[in-house]
């Protein structure tokens, strides 16, 4: 058991370093701003969108977040990578998040999985806009 202590110590860090940036209110509000362009019947996953953001960003970081998303936010687009909610021990109804997602028109099968070929959201990257110079 000599690797059981680093181990604990590397855990305990890491939850630091993830509560820390759960309360960091600039780290949050870029998971929130991406998640608020997502249209109505799509999604994203939580890789995807800490992929997107980058460095200090995890699937995990970004599920701690969205259950604290502020009115507006629409929490329920964001889901699993095999298709699925993750908020069945969360949200009362268990079901809540998908019966929101199939009101927009996303669709589960039997497995309680939507098709991310059909109702993933891919955003376009954002594009630099330069100022005309007069000559």
């Amino acid at each position: 058991m000599a690797t059981a202590r680093p181990r604990a110590l590397f855990l305990e860090l890491w939850v630091k370093v993830a509560q820390t940036k759960e309360h960091d209110s600039k780290y949050r509000e870029r998971v929130y701003a991406l998640v608020r362009r997502i249209p109505s019947g799509r999604v994203m996953t939580y890789g995807q969108i800490a992929e997107l953001l980058g460095d200090g960003y995890t699937p995990r970081t970004v599920g701690f977040c969205m259950h604290s998303s502020p009115d507006g936010t629409p929490w329920h687009r964001v889901i699993n990578a095999q298709g699925k909610c993750s908020t069945g021990r969360v949200v009362l109804p268990h079901n809540k998040q998908q019966l929101m997602l199939e009101h927009e028109g996303v669709v589960f099968d039997d497995g309680a999985r939507c098709d991310l070929q059909t109702f993933l959201y891919i955003p376009k990257p954002a594009t630099k806009r330069h100022k005309r110079h007069k000559k």
